[in-house]
């Protein structure tokens, strides 16, 4: 029996935390399947940095202090070196810098899916891009069928 392993996107944390709707429900499932380990999930460890300056408007410096704590302790991060910057600066099929990082992260742990509701940025990853509603489908489809 495998987990599905995933990288999540800096998006789905922010609708999580930030109960941003219409995601929050998507999000807070998700969340709630790294947090109960039925899926092995990875961060970016740059997501951290994105996090922190996007929710500084709404959460103060405690709350958002305590959610990299959070994170940290629930999902594995996934460093950012000299390897994946310079991968992620040459990958002339991904017009976002920051995205081709996610990508280089999920390469680097061969994730199975990115859970991301930005599909189109993530069009010629090589770990495909799974919308939230879409990844849920696939964990229950696998939990249905007895392998996770």
């Amino acid at each position: 029996m495998k987990n599905i392993s995933v990288l999540i996107d800096t998006n789905v944390i922010i609708d999580w935390f930030g109960k941003r709707e219409p995601f929050f429900e998507f999000a807070k499932q998700i969340m709630d399947y790294c947090f109960s380990k039925d899926i092995i999930a990875y961060v970016a460890a740059h997501s951290f940095t994105n996090l922190f300056y996007i929710l500084r408007k709404s959460h103060s410096l405690d709350e958002r202090r305590e959610l990299v704590k959070k994170l940290c302790a629930e999902l594995t991060v996934v460093s950012i070196d000299e390897d994946k910057l310079l991968l992620a600066a040459a990958d002339d099929k991904i017009a976002d810098f920051e995205d081709a990082l996610q990508i280089k992260c999920a390469v680097a742990k061969n994730a199975d899916y990115i859970v991301t509701r930005n599909i189109k940025d993530f069009a010629n990853s090589v770990i495909p891009p799974i919308l939230p509603s879409d990844f849920l489908a696939v964990v229950e489809n696998e939990r249905n069928e007895g392998l996770i």
